[in-house]
Order: structure tokens, then C-alpha cells, then sequence
């Protein structure tokens, strides 16, 4: 075996580039040094004055998050494959002979991050460069929520009813490692879906109700561009209706209309959306006992070719980042959920940009 050279990276490089090097695109598209403010603040890494190995770059650490969240990658997992994938090293800015962050280090990065509640303001600061690329909030908003799974409890129902109650049971309190290892906000819910059709070709009378544990995602994205412009987290068992008088509406919207399904009719959120200047395009409930109104049955309809569109923004996040909350706590699962929406506004961005550049 020949001793490798310098162009024979460049080359191998260059061979990435052409076979199409998404992180590369990132970083031609992408001005992440945009974020640096907002990352010094947050990490507050000492001055340096009391010696010590000068921390790892804040920019290069979140750029390590963005690769985590992209691949959905463990933290062991992600200082392999750095030290493994040119094109990892190469969005990083790192040569061969450079020092890799490890587990520990982006461990207690994305840490920091957490305890200081970067997140919302790291989104905020990237909507600000969509904006400012011409990607203003058009045509409307569509608000929908997906679950999240998070690794399974084996609580007892006493521990249950105690974590529904807001107590932290008695049993965990003289046992601070068990109880780092409980995650106290997560929630069982049931998942509803359709019934399948069987081998004779009848339908089941009754859908599924699969127990579900973990979280969910809400989010409000525009019409136009599918771009995510408000989120929240939330529990699994949180109800989707409420959300959207917390904040989930984006009042910078050029237009009014609000699409969303039936789990956010109400008269509360009519009233709110009617107060605010909001025009409710909310599907309607079937009637109980009766059915469904020809006249109601075809505007749903219309609402949902519409409404779907938000359908393919939880697919994009499931599919190609394999969303998952692998830590504990709601605050780090908002952690993980937030950095998941900017990845996807990230790639979305990149997907915009390419149409603009083939019109």
C-alpha cells in the first residue's frame, strides 16, 4: 500500500464533492458563524486567565450537534464517525492531524446549551437569516403535532400516579442516581390509526390504540415555504388544542388563515384566533350520532389538501433524521426536538435555494 499524500485527500474530496456532499452544500449555504454570539453566550467558557487546555470552537461544537442531529447519532457514535469521514472532517474544518472533540466534550456542550436554554434563541436566529434570504412567512400557517418515543419507564403504578401528580415518589428521593436516570416528564398516550384491511378483505370494526411513551412535537409552519416558524414541546399525553394559544401562532404571517385538524376545534380557540385577527380554517367535528353534513364533508376536503403539507414536514424529520429523545428530562428532549427543527429548516433552506438557482 502506497503512503497516502496530500492530494490524495484532495482528491477523494473532490470525488465527495461530485457525488453530491450535503454538509459541504451546508456549508456554501449555511453561514453558521451567524450563531457564535448567541453559542459564546450560552457555553460561558472561561477567559483562559487560569491556564487549561483552551476549550474546543463554539461554532465547530454546534456544527458537531447539526452532523448528530442529521445522521441521529449517539455521542460515542459521533466522535467515531469524525474521526473516521472525510466529508465530517472537511464541514468541520478539521485535518487529520487536528484534535476531536469526544463523547464527554459534546456531551457537556449540547449540556450547557440545555441548561441555558439556547435553543429557541439559536431558532430564532436562524429564522432571521431565512428571512432576510426572502423567505418570509406567506400564504397562511398549518399547526399539527407528531410523538416523539423516548426510552420506555418500568414504573409501579404508586410511582405513576405520584410522577401524574407532580411528586417525585418517595422511593427515589434517597437515590440520586436512580432518579437522574427517571425521566419524570414523559407521558404514556395512545396512538389511534386506521385498521387495516384483512386477508378476506373485511374491515375491523374499531381503528388500533397503540400505548405510546415519550413526548410531542408541536409545530406551526408557513404555507408557502414549509418552512417550521413557531414549535413547542410538549408531553405525549399534552392535548394538541391548547397549544395553539401558547404561542404556536406566528402573528408575522403575511396572511391570516389557519389550517389545522379536528383535535383543534374549539370555541376557545375560535374565540382566540377570531380576537387575534386570525382566520380559523380549522377542520370541523362530524356531528354526534349524526352524520357527517355533505356541505361540511367537502370543505374538509378542501382544508386538507392544504393541511397535509405539515404531514411532510414530521415525515422529512422521522425518515431521513430518524427523530428519537435518547436523554431524560423535557428539557433536554426540547433540546433535541429544537435542534431537530433547525436541521430541518436547514435542509429545507438548501432544497429553496437549489429551485431559485435552477428558475
Amino acid at each position: 500500500m502506497k503512503q497516502t499524500g496530500f492530494f490524495d485527500v484532495e482528491e477523494r474530496l473532490a470525488r465527495l464533492s461530485g457525488l453530491g456532499d450535503q454538509l459541504e452544500a451546508f456549508s456554501q449555504t449555511v453561514d453558521f458563524e451567524v450563531f457564535r454570539p448567541d453559542l459564546e453566550k450560552a457555553v460561558a467558557y472561561s477567559d483562559g486567565s487560569k491556564g487549561g487546555r483552551p476549550p474546543f470552537d463554539a461554532v465547530l461544537m454546534f456544527k458537531i450537534l447539526v452532523i448528530q442531529t442529521l445522521n441521529n447519532l449517539s455521542d460515542e457514535r459521533t466522535e467515531y464517525l469524525i474521526n473516521d469521514r472525510l466529508s465530517f472532517m472537511r464541514f468541520l474544518g478539521l485535518g487529520l492531524s487536528d484534535r476531536v472533540p469526544d463523547a464527554k466534550t459534546i456531551w457537556l456542550f449540547r449540556e450547557r446549551l440545555t441548561q441555558a436554554g439556547a435553543i429557541e434563541r439559536l431558532f430564532d436566529r436562524f429564522d432571521v437569516i431565512l428571512r432576510n434570504a426572502g423567505y418570509l412567512p406567506m400564504s397562511g400557517q398549518i399547526l399539527d403535532a407528531t410523538l416523539v418515543a423516548a426510552p420506555k419507564q418500568r414504573n409501579t403504578n404508586a410511582e405513576k400516579a405520584d410522577l401524574r401528580a407532580g411528586r417525585i415518589p418517595e422511593d427515589w428521593q434517597d437515590k440520586p442516581s436512580k432518579l437522574s436516570h427517571k425521566d419524570r416528564h414523559a407521558r404514556w398516550t395512545l396512538k389511534f390509526t386506521k385498521a387495516k384491511r384483512q386477508d378476506d378483505g373485511s374491515m375491523p370494526a374499531t381503528d388500533l390504540a397503540i400505548p405510546f411513551f415519550g413526548y410531542k412535537s408541536h409545530v406551526s409552519i408557513d404555507r408557502k415555504f414549509r418552512l417550521i416558524r413557531k414549535w413547542k414541546t410538549t408531553d405525549a399525553a399534552a392535548s394538541d388544542g391548547a397549544r395553539l394559544r401558547e404561542g404556536l401562532l406566528d402573528k408575522t404571517n403575511t396572511a391570516s388563515s389557519v389550517w389545522a385538524d379536528t383535535a383543534y376545534r374549539s370555541k376557545a380557540n375560535e374565540d382566540f384566533m377570531e380576537k387575534h385577527g386570525f382566520v380559523s380554517k380549522v377542520h370541523r367535528k362530524k356531528p354526534h350520532l349524526k352524520p357527517m353534513p355533505r356541505h361540511i364533508q367537502k370543505s374538509n376536503t378542501g382544508k386538507s389538501v392544504i393541511r397535509s403539507r405539515v404531514e411532510h414536514v414530521f415525515a422529512d424529520q422521522k425518515s431521513q433524521t430518524g427523530l428519537f429523545v435518547r436523554t431524560v428530562g423535557i428539557t433536554r428532549a426540547t433540546m433535541r426536538i429544537g435542534l431537530a427543527n433547525i436541521v430541518y429548516n436547514m435542509r429545507r433552506f438548501l432544497f429553496l435555494e437549489r429551485l431559485n438557482a435552477c428558475a
